[in-house]
């Protein structure tokens, strides 16, 4: 018996779950994601009339719109059951505009999946709404405004600049932020302070100690009254022979209380303070983990809530199901009387829950042997913080010491845990940027003494210290100040950090912290000049608003489109006329051509700055080049590696060229010979084709990952996809491919041209 219905989502995975929730009456399909967009060639906006997107059948997706159509055709009801947030809602608009008819066009919902479990899928399919259009114009509105600036602002860059070049509404004011951080940084001068701390001991033990808060009245401040070295002498002078005594005994109860389950900034901020993960690869496996990943016999099983929110709210069902669990696993002691609540931030559009696991039945121990490492590291994650946020606060008992000597106070503080509450379970990971600030608390616990105890001097030691710059953002601190500031959605995070980084505005320094390159320090530059509203943090942030306000049915599409564009096309004429012609520009040096004598001149090009002969096209002659701490240009001529060439023995010298790090023979032009930095890595599995070597991983010319023989160039076979040693069950070949997506999830297939084995594996 054919279905009835039909329910459409954007991703297999996804689809895969459904099925498992709804019966035979139900047809479940996949768009994959997107099925129209702006044209890529060209702006696709018509200005002229009224801001109209021309959206197209994206290449390559006409296959899936036919098949959408077919399956359709029959269906009493269609469902378009696409994640819930703006542009979920685009892709179910797009999908409805391409497959209804006649028949079946009163008959298209839309239904709103929070969470994919068995009850929230049959909720929302008894339960279906109709397609919302004020959430579709503002996704609509947000992605003209982007083609707007990013292909109109663009070859304005190519032109000045260089080609490739790209500028974009959200992510321009990104590299803003972190080129000015980098010139707060440069710009900062250290200054010296002192501090001075006293090891005690009194009639009980340990010996404790104590920092000097006051002196003469004053309080003691490493920046507005800082310490220098003859004060701290003159102080230690003046306290020989003194009485320590305690002055004053503080004891009080101090509490720490859990934090709100994760909004998608928080989760990114945390994945990559306590996992390591990039957003994207958090965004990656959240999506996953929504979609649903396969747990043996149960099949697909969505295990968290949406993963794009920035609400705090939590239904009273999970909350009631967290502290039962809480009770059961850690006893009574560990359940607040009242359910925690959390207040959202005050722009919040609240639209769903925080993300938390979908039923406290999947619990991280009993999902384990079906999750990959980083999929259960992350759920786990998720879990702790969830189930932590409805427990009760942690409880210190804190004491502190007042000791007066003299014209000097010192302090001494210590605190003991007396009951861990939500600490059991999770602690929320905190951000380091290295600064000694003189004034950490001392942790342990302080003697039993009382006011007027007798203390006897052990030792007083002096410690210099200076100030420090502002730390540069990490990938997690830049999501918390773009979040701060208004800019972006929690949809959009993972991909602004993604851009600013291929696009190589941005690199990563050895602490993984971000660091503007050349060509981010001179895009900003020019952006800021010709473009100061879109580069203004305000006006972005104020951006976002407008997109609610359309969302909400208070603005119109077209009015914000038009006051947007009246301001933005006069910046656009003025910097056509007046950007800095940076491709034009040579700034001299005194470093000669070694092939015609001319001195040589600093240039911009593909990669960046290098040194060029001025007589060009006569003269051809290149060279990279370094600065020094002066801003002196320097011919860079390698770094010699303790490694020698194997065509004429000269050694080999670590290069950069255009497609990133090189070895390059040192005999150079005499001898071309050149070889990459990174080692190939064997992955001990038989190579399929020559069947003698094995298969290596490898990185091509741009820093891809790839796989191939370890007898190239005898044997030429290569591919993208990780092989693995399990031969393909429909042909027999020694090794099959695998493969991880976004949207399609873990495939394994043949690498083999004849044969069409694909399967979509677990993640065991």
């Amino acid at each position: 018996m054919a279905a009835k219905n039909l329910v459409i989502v954007e991703s297999p995975a996804k689809a895969k779950t459904l099925e498992k929730y709804l019966g035979r009456d139900f047809q479940v399909k996949a768009s994959v994601g997107h099925v129209v967009d702006l044209p890529k060639s060209r702006l696709g906006v018509d200005i002229k009339n009224e801001f109209a997107p021309d959206f197209r059948v994206i290449q390559g997706r006409a296959k899936v719109v036919e098949e959408l159509k077919r399956a359709a055709r029959d269906k009493d009801h269609i469902y378009l059951a696409s994640d819930p947030d703006r542009e979920g809602e685009a892709i179910a608009w797009h999908i409805a505009e391409q497959i209804k008819s006649g028949k079946n066009h009163q008959n298209i919902h839309r239904v709103l999946i929070n969470e994919i479990t068995r009850r929230a899928v049959q909720e929302a399919i008894a339960h279906p709404q109709p397609l919302d259009r004020n959430k579709f114009d503002a996704q609509v509105a947000r992605r003209i405004v982007d083609r707007l600036v990013g292909y109109q602002i663009s070859p304005i860059l190519w032109k000045k600049v260089r080609r490739g070049l790209s500028a974009g509404r959200v992510q321009s004011v990104a590299v803003r932020l972190v080129c000015e951080r980098e010139r707060e940084i440069r710009a900062f001068v250290p200054q010296e302070y002192w501090s001075l701390e006293a090891l005690l001991e009194g009639p009980v033990p340990p010996p404790f100690t104590a920092r000097l808060v006051e002196w003469q009245g004053r309080k003691v401040d490493a920046k507005k009254a800082p310490l220098s070295q003859a004060d701290i002498d003159k102080i230690v002078e003046s306290l020989r022979g003194g009485e320590w005594r305690i002055g004053e005994v503080e004891k009080k109860e101090r509490r720490r209380h859990a934090a709100p389950p994760f909004i998608t900034s928080r989760l990114q901020q945390e994945a990559s303070r306590k996992l390591g993960f990039q957003p994207r690869r958090t965004m990656q496996i959240a999506q996953q983990l929504y979609e649903g990943v396969e747990l043996g016999r149960e099949g697909s099983v969505g295990l968290i809530t949406y993963m794009r929110t920035d609400s705090t709210r939590v239904s009273a069902e999970a909350v009631n199901a967290a502290r039962a669990y809480i009770e059961e696993r850690y006893g009574a002691a560990y359940v607040p009387e009242k359910p925690n609540a959390f207040r959202s931030r005050r722009d919040a559009q609240d639209a769903h829950e925080a993300i938390r696991p979908t039923s406290m039945e999947y619990t991280p121990e009993r999902v384990r042997r079906y999750l990959r490492r980083d999929v259960f590291a992350l759920y786990s994650l998720i879990w702790d913080r969830f189930v932590a946020s409805q427990m009760v606060p942690a409880v210190f008992d804190q004491t502190v010491f007042v000791i007066p000597v003299g014209d000097a106070v010192f302090r001494a503080s210590g605190q003991q845990l007396r009951f861990d509450g939500f600490m059991r379970v999770y602690n929320e990971g905190q951000e380091t940027n290295g600064a000694d600030d003189g004034e950490e608390a001392q942790e342990g616990v302080l003697p039993d003494l009382q006011k007027g105890d007798l203390l006897k001097l052990l030792n007083l030691e002096p410690h210099q210290h200076f100030t420090q710059p502002p730390p540069r953002f990490t990938q997690a601190t830049l999501i918390k100040e773009l979040e701060e500031n208004g800019i972006g959605r929690p949809s959009t995070y993972a991909s602004i950090i993604s851009n600013v980084l291929d696009r190589k505005y941005v690199t990563l320094d050895e602490k993984k912290a971000l660091v503007p390159t050349e060509l981010g320090f001179l895009v900003t530059d020019l952006l800021v000049d010709s473009f100061p509203d879109i580069l203004n943090v305000e006006f972005t942030a104020g951006m976002e608003t407008v997109l609610d306000r359309i969302e909400e049915g208070k603005e119109k599409r077209l009015k914000a489109l038009k006051r947007f564009y009246s301001s933005f096309s006069k910046d656009l004429k003025k910097a056509e006329k007046e950007m800095r012609d940076v491709k034009r520009e040579e700034t001299p040096t005194d470093i000669a051509c070694d092939k015609c004598g001319a001195m040589m001149v600093v240039k911009w090009g593909r990669n960046g700055q290098f040194l060029a002969c001025p007589r060009y096209p006569e003269c051809k002659n290149t060279k990279n080049f370094t600065r020094t701490p002066t801003g002196e240009v320097v011919e860079d001529n390698g770094t010699a590696v303790e490694e020698t060439c194997e065509q004429c023995g000269r050694p080999m010298q670590l290069r950069w060229g255009k497609y990133g790090r090189f070895l390059g023979c040192s005999g150079y032009p005499e001898c071309k010979n050149v070889r990459p930095v990174d080692k190939p890595v064997d992955l001990n599995i038989p190579c399929p084709q020559c069947r003698q070597g094995s298969m290596q991983q490898k990185k091509s010319r741009r820093g891809k990952i790839f796989y191939g023989c370890s007898r190239y160039p005898e044997c030429d076979f290569a591919t993208w996809d990780m092989p693995v040693a399990e031969k393909c069950p429909k042909c027999g070949n020694p090794i099959v491919v695998e493969k991880v997506s976004k949207r399609g999830g873990r495939t394994r297939s043949c690498p083999q041209a004849s044969c069409d084995y694909k399967a979509q594996v677990g993640d065991a």
